[in-house]
Order: structure tokens, then sequence, then C-alpha cells
């Protein structure tokens, strides 16, 4: 099994549409992983996702497939 990158250089960015508090942060890293984090908690943990599947989770969220019904 091969180490993931490391996320320390990672530069983080959120949505230009955040502004209560409650938001994730996003940043890619070499192309080989996107880290998700808790946008209040920028030293706790992160959640790391390949590119394939990030993008599928954003393509469902844009296309309406995650709403809830």
């Amino acid at each position: 099994m091969q180490k993931p990158p490391s996320l320390e250089a990672a530069i983080w960015r959120k949505s230009s549409l955040s502004g209560d508090g409650n938001c994730v942060e996003v940043a890619a890293v070499s192309g080989e992983v996107v880290g998700v984090r808790d946008s209040k908690d920028a030293a706790g943990p992160v959640l790391a996702f390949s590119p394939v599947v990030w993008t599928g989770f954003v393509s469902g969220l844009k296309n309406g497939q995650l709403d809830r019904q």
C-alpha cells in the first residue's frame, strides 16, 4: 500500500457562498488526493478521496441526486 501524499502544504479553499461558519474546506494535492476538512477545525481530521470519487460526489450534488426528498 502506498503512503498518501502529505496535506501539510495543501492550499485549502471554501465556497464563496459560505457564510454562516458551517463550512467545509477542500484541497487538491498533486492530482492524487482531494482532502476535505471542517473549516472551524483546521487542525482536525481530514477526509481523503480520489479525484474520481470526489468528482462523482460533486456531480451528484449538482444534478440533485443527493437532495433530500
